[in-house]
C-alpha cells in the first residue's frame, strides 16, 4: 500500500554533518518539514541552526547525510538548485534594495519584460509587474498603501512583508525565515505572525529560526531544538511548553525526539 501523501515529509534531512576546518557545526542533525506546516527551529547561538538551513538552501555542501524532497533523494549543490524546488530563504537583513519601490523589490533579478521587433528590443513591463505585485499582496493580505513607495520609507514590519512577498512570488513551496521579528516593534510582530499563518493557509510550508519562543508558540505547529549541531527535541507545540524547550536548549533535559521525529 502506498503511504498517504500527507504522511510524506515535504523535506527530510537525515544525519547531516558539516565541518569548517576543526569546527564541527553539524553532528548528524535531522529535520522534517510536513506540507502546510510551520516549524519553529530553535537553539542557542552556534547550535547549528543557520548552518543546517544554509545546507538546505544549497549555500553549504554537507559532508555527510541525506536530503529528501517529497520522499525523493535530492542534492542541492547551489542556491539555484534549491530554489528550483521552491525553497526560498529570507535572511535577517532581508536583502532588499532600499532605494527601489515595492514592485522593483518583488521582481528584483526576475523582472518581466516585453519585446518589440521580433525580439530585438526589450524593456521592463512595469504595468504587468505592478498588477502582479498588487495581486500578490492582496492574496497574502498584506496592506501597503502604494506599491510604488520606496522600501527605505517603510516600517520594519512592512519591509518584512515585502521580503515575504518576494519569496513567494515565484511559486515557493517552502519559506525559511531567519529571526523575522527580532528587530520589529511590538505592534508589528503580530502582523508578521499573522502573515506567516496566511502563508501556511495558502499552502506554503514555513521554517522559522527564532530566539523569541513566544512567537514560535504563537504561530508554529511543531518545534525542533538543535544543540551542539544535533537534533535533541522535536515536539508538537501543543504537547510541550516553553520551560521544556528551554531545558532542551541549555541541556538540562536529555530526552530525545518525539514520536513525530522518530517516525512512529
Amino acid at each position: 500500500m502506498n503511504p498517504n501523501p500527507t504522511d510524506v515529509p515535504l523535506i527530510e534531512m537525515r544525519r547531516i554533518t558539516k565541518s569548517f576546518g576543526a569546527i564541527q557545526a553539524l553532528r548528524g542533525a535531522d529535520l522534517k518539514l510536513m506540507p502546510n506546516e510551520v516549524l519553529g527551529l530553535v537553539g542557542d547561538n552556534a547550535a547549528g541552526k543557520s548552518t543546517l538551513m544554509k545546507t538546505l538552501t544549497g549555500v553549504h555542501h554537507p559532508d555527510g547525510g541525506e536530503l529528501f524532497f517529497e520522499g525523493k533523494p535530492v542534492i542541492f549543490d547551489s542556491p539555484r538548485a534549491s530554489r528550483a524546488h521552491g525553497i526560498e530563504m529570507i535572511y535577517q537583513n532581508l536583502a532588499l534594495a532600499p532605494n527601489l519601490d515595492v514592485v522593483a523589490n518583488v521582481f528584483l533579478g526576475r523582472e518581466k519584460t516585453r519585446t518589440l521587433l521580433s525580439g530585438w528590443f526589450h524593456w521592463l513591463d512595469e504595468g504587468l509587474m505592478e498588477k502582479d505585485t498588487r495581486s500578490l499582496l492582496n492574496r497574502l493580505r498584506i496592506n501597503i498603501n502604494s506599491v510604488r513607495i520606496h522600501v527605505e520609507r517603510m516600517s520594519g514590519g512592512q519591509q518584512q512583508a515585502v521580503a515575504i512577498a518576494r519569496a513567494v512570488a515565484f511559486q515557493a513551496r517552502v519559506v525559511i525565515m531567519d529571526e523575522p521579528t527580532a528587530s520589529l516593534a511590538v505592534k508589528e510582530v503580530g502582523k508578521v505572525l499573522d502573515l506567516i499563518k496566511n502563508l501556511r493557509d495558502s499552502g506554503v510550508a514555513v521554517i522559522i529560526i527564532s530566539h523569541r519562543l513566544q512567537d514560535i508558540f504563537t504561530v508554529a505547529d511543531r518545534i525542533m531544538v538543535l544543540r551542539g549541531g544535533q537534533s535533541v527535541a522535536d515536539h508538537r507545540v501543543a504537547d510541550t511548553s516553553m520551560d521544556d524547550v528551554v531545558k532542551y536548549i541549555i541541556g538540562a533535559s536529555t530526552h530525545n525526539f518525539s514520536a513525530i521525529a522518530s517516525g512512529r
